[in-house]
């Protein structure tokens, strides 16, 4: 399966999801399921629009951008929220923005230089690297702190199951943040030894995607399927499977 295909199916299980999960998720659906754009720069520049949150991958350091469609020297106008320097200190160089091939959004200096390119991954999901600092993202305002508040809907008690249906462990999901967005989680007595093992001390929501992370940073990543249930990814033969208690 190619790899646009293998996104399109992960949207349209994670909307599934959380159709089933909330109503009040319904602008979340709108927003992961959006139809792929015309292969245009200028429709890509046009629905670019408005405000954006520019973040580190982990989302602990975070910043609003506008962005405009006045011109400016080597591109367009855009306007960084009071503070932006001091979360991304790279972000003081950025004055302009302007779109670069078909999928490229390109935050640049006085010069037209680029300070950091984002290339959308998933729709309305954009990621650059600086060399030295790492991975950002870019992806809509709105959608950001719905996809925050959709945490609120995991927090309880979980059941860790294999593929034939026998259930391996039981977890709970806390709000009790251990770090910028993201929180506590507690296994239950006899779990199985894969599991326990593993020791996932913490989770989050990143990419639409429940992950399990351990006290040695090693990440389980759970993305919801046809079921409402979340599978851990990559799959294998013999999957596992998150499910409500």
């Amino acid at each position: 399966m190619t790899r646009p295909a293998q996104m399109k199916r992960k949207r349209h299980r994670l909307c599934r999801w959380l159709l089933r999960l909330c109503a009040g998720a319904l602008p979340i659906v709108l927003v992961l399921a959006m139809p792929a754009r015309a292969q245009d720069p200028r429709s890509l520049a046009g629905e670019m629009i408005g405000q954006w949150e520019l973040a580190t991958a982990g989302r602990d350091k975070t910043c609003v951008v506008t962005l405009k469609t006045d011109p400016a020297p080597q591109g367009l106008k855009l306007e960084l929220e009071k503070g932006c320097a001091a979360a991304l200190p790279f972000t003081r160089s950025v004055v302009a923005w302007s779109v670069k091939g078909l999928d490229i959004v390109r935050l640049q200096d006085a010069q037209g230089q680029s300070v950091i390119d984002l290339t959308e991954v998933e729709s309305g999901i954009f990621e650059g690297l600086r060399s030295g600092e790492g991975v950002y993202l870019l992806q809509n305002l709105a959608a950001a702190r719905e996809l925050s508040k959709s945490t609120d809907q995991l927090i309880g008690d979980w059941s860790m199951v294999r593929g034939n249906g026998t259930a391996i462990c039981t977890l709970t999901l806390t709000n009790t943040e251990v770090s910028p967005d993201t929180f506590a989680v507690f296994l239950k007595p006899r779990c199985d030894a894969a599991v326990a093992t593993f020791a996932p001390k913490s989770w989050r929501i990143e990419r639409g995607e429940i992950q399990l992370i351990s006290a040695k940073g090693e990440v389980w990543r759970f993305e919801a399927d046809d079921h409402a249930q979340w599978r851990r990814v990559p799959d294998s033969a013999d999957p596992l499977i998150m499910m409500r208690q």
